[in-house]
This record gives structure tokens, sequence and C-alpha cells, in this order.
């Protein structure tokens, strides 16, 4: 559970938010008009969500089994009115395995299958207090969804059934013409392998995060960012122990522009990570992200370009990114290998009669020595049903390369064949 007990205001502890204990330190004050504060507790809106979804895992192994994961994510919500700028937000969320576990979950034991990050777990996935009366300007306090650009180093993991959230202070400001100014201190990572895990299921540290998008021109907006990451001691896995600390600073340039009929598309971010607070020397690694494309009649083809660098003993990490999202669905490089990432690849994506559909094929390799990770093709058909519900299905078949060096230099990992095929329907109300 993402929960503990609060006991008074003085004893607050941020890594453990719920709405209701703040509700009863902050909400009920006896200025606010009982009438009033009921009005605001009771005229709110409801949210939810149902989400099932079979993974189906294959990976090359002369032990593991094929995993199959049918799992439902449930998400109820609650958002209050607002009363004098205040509003709160409550949303539990449940992942439950129908039938037969057939997969690794990384809690439950069947360490025969192979791994599917969908543990079992039911949670306290938002609560927060929000604050409105500064104009302009949106407050938050507590447990809550923090995502920044398109989720690279911060994000939500939206794919997983267990959504990653944090505990932290944010500040969102719109003041400036065209600019958004969002600030976040963080204290604790709630992550997608649930509280259950013995390891993973939550990293305490201490995050300043800052970044300032200005979207006033018409070919694009720019984007300049600040993250801050200083890791309590004691956390297990080598991205997250004290000596990863880092600080990374980054500038973003994303747009288009019409040429005629077609619409060129471009991208380009440079990022620079380096030690921070108890963070080793060693943390020093470059980000690079370019595209360049073309929207003909609503398909988009795009040629793109990343890379995360490598020295061989330390490569650019990004623990609270949306991994999934980025290197393929296969989720080969989650944790990005010591000798860094280069990661090309062509994507066509359209839609034919109201099927959204994607393709992507990639090459990777390593940055330092330029060996050959593998390659990988990822496939998506998507369609929105009803306004309510959204069908998808998705495909994603990573071949390794066997090359002495990647053998030899990553213990065999990348050069390990993968394939994943999902089937989902997602209702929201």
């Amino acid at each position: 559970m993402k929960t503990s007990v609060i006991r008074n205001c003085s004893s607050y502890s941020p890594r453990r938010v719920l709405l209701t204990a703040m509700g009863l330190c902050v909400l009920a004050p006896p200025v606010l008009a009982a009438d009033s504060l009921t009005e605001a507790l009771t005229g709110g809106k409801v949210s939810a969500q149902f989400r099932y979804r079979y993974e189906w895992v294959e990976q090359e192994s002369t032990t593991l089994q094929k995993a199959g994961a049918s799992t439902l994510r449930t998400q109820l919500g609650y958002a209050t009115a607002e009363y004098h700028g205040i509003g709160g937000f409550l949303q539990f969320e449940d992942v439950r395995a129908l039938g037969n576990e057939r997969y690794n979950s990384t809690v439950n034991g069947l360490t025969q299958y192979a791994t599917v990050v969908d543990p079992e777990s039911t949670e306290i996935n938002q609560a927060y207090l929000s604050y409105k009366g500064v104009p302009g300007t949106l407050l938050k306090y507590g447990r809550q969804v923090v995502v920044y650009d398109n989720h690279r180093f911060v994000g939500d993991v939206g794919w997983r059934q267990n959504q990653q959230t944090f505990d932290a202070f944010s500040a969102v400001n719109t003041s400036l013409p065209g600019t958004t100014v969002s600030y976040a201190h963080v204290l604790n990572a709630n992550r997608i392998f649930g509280e259950r895990h013995p390891t993973q299921g939550d990293v305490e540290f201490k995050g300043d995060w800052l970044n300032v998008a200005y979207k006033g021109l018409s070919f694009g907006s720019f984007t300049g960012y600040v993250y801050l990451m200083d890791f309590d001691p004691g956390q297990a896995g080598a991205t997250v122990q004290p000596t990863s600390s880092s600080k990374t600073f980054g500038l973003r340039f994303d747009g288009g522009v019409k040429i005629g009929a077609p619409k060129l598309l471009y991208t380009a971010e440079y990022a620079k990570q380096g030690d921070y607070a108890d963070g080793a020397a060693t943390v020093d690694a470059d980000y690079l992200n370019a595209m360049l494309g073309v929207d003909i009649a609503g398909v988009q083809i795009k040629l793109n370009y990343e890379a995360l660098s490598g020295d061989g003993v330390y490569a650019l990490q990004t623990p609270f990114a949306t991994l999934h999202a980025f290197n393929g669905w296969a989720d080969k490089f989650l944790v990005t290998p010591a000798d860094g990432l280069i990661d090309s690849f062509i994507s066509v994506g359209g839609s034919i009669a109201g099927i959204n559909l994607l393709s992507a094929y990639h090459f990777y390799r390593a940055d330092n020595l330029g060996y050959d990770y593998g390659q990988e093709l990822n496939l998506l058909a998507s369609w929105k049903a009803h306004k309510n519900l959204t069908l998808a299905t998705k495909y994603a078949n990573y071949r390794g390369d066997k090359n002495a060096t990647n053998l030899a230099r990553n213990g065999g990992a990348p050069a390990v064949d993968l394939a994943k095929a999902w089937l989902q329907a997602d209702v929201q109300f």
C-alpha cells in the first residue's frame, strides 16, 4: 500500500500522503463555513478507469517459460469542487491478475516465467491538495502525477498498470504570455513495482525540478530544464544509489512548419548530466535527441536519432522517465548500458478508417566502442470505438546482435532475443 497514518499536521511526512488526513489538518479549520465546505466536498467530480490488458512475452532462454499476463487496472478518483481556490483529489488504484498467473511480476515468485512488471496491488495512487488562489498559478501538495515534456526525464510510466507518482510540492505558473513555468520539490517516487517489492517499490530522494517552456512562436516551442536528484542512502539498484545522484541541464526545441501541403516536423534536444550532492565524479554524460520528419495528409514519417552517452563506467540514466516510450517497446534498455546507447530509428504513423497505426524500426549500438546491440520492430494499432472506450493491439520484436564485444561487455543481456504482444481495452469516465 502507498499509505500510512498521519497523526497531526506537525508530524506530516511528505513520503506518505493521505488526502483525508490532510483534510483534517488543512480543510477543516472553523473559519470555513460548514455548509460551504460541505458543498465543496460533495459537489466534486468522480473519475474512473478500467483497463484490461493481456501481455504475452517470449524471451530467448533455455529455462524461462513464455509469459501470459491477464491483468485489470482499476482507478477510481474524486476531485472536490474548489473553495476559495482550495481543492483536493483522491484516487485509488487496484491491479488484479485475472485467472492463473503465468508471469513473473517481480513479487509473485513465479521466476520460471518471463517478466511482466504488473504486480497485483491496491494503493492510494494520488492524494493531494491544490490551490488556485494565486493568479495564473496552480499549486499542489501531496501524492501526484508529475510529467514534463515528452516524459524523457520525468513521467508517469502510464503504460504499466501501476502508475508512477511522486510525493511532492509542485507549482505551475502561466502568467507570462506563451510561457509555462513548472517546479516540483520531490521527496519520494512511488514506482511501478508496487510497495510489495523489497527493493524497487519506492525511491526516497530529494529532487528539485524546474521546467520552463515557451510556446509563443508559430514554428515551434523552446524548453529549458534543470533536474536535481539527491538519492537517500540505503537504496537498492545501481541507478538510485547516493553515488548516482545527478544534476541534468537541458534545452529542447520542438515544432513544425508548413511547406505547401506537407508539414515539416523537427526536434532538437541536448542535455548534460553530471554529479550532484554525493554523486560520484564518474557521473558525467550527455544526451542528444534529433528528429526530422514530414506530415503528408496525416501520415507522419520521421527519422529519429537518440544518443545516451556512456564511457564504459557510467552512462546517462533517466530513472523516473516513462521508459517504455523510448528505445523500443521490448524494454531492453530500461537501464542504459555502461557503454551508452545510440538509437537510430524510422517511424511511420497515420490513420485509416478511424484506426491509428504506428510502426517503427530501431537500430541500436553502443556509444562507447560503437558495437551493435541489436534491432527491433514495433507495431501498434488503436481504435477509439466509443468516447469512453479505446481498443489497442501492440507488438515488439527485438533481435539481439551476438557479436563478441556485446556478449563480453554486457553479460549477454542485450544479445538476448525478446518478443512481446499486447491486447488492451481501456474504459474511462
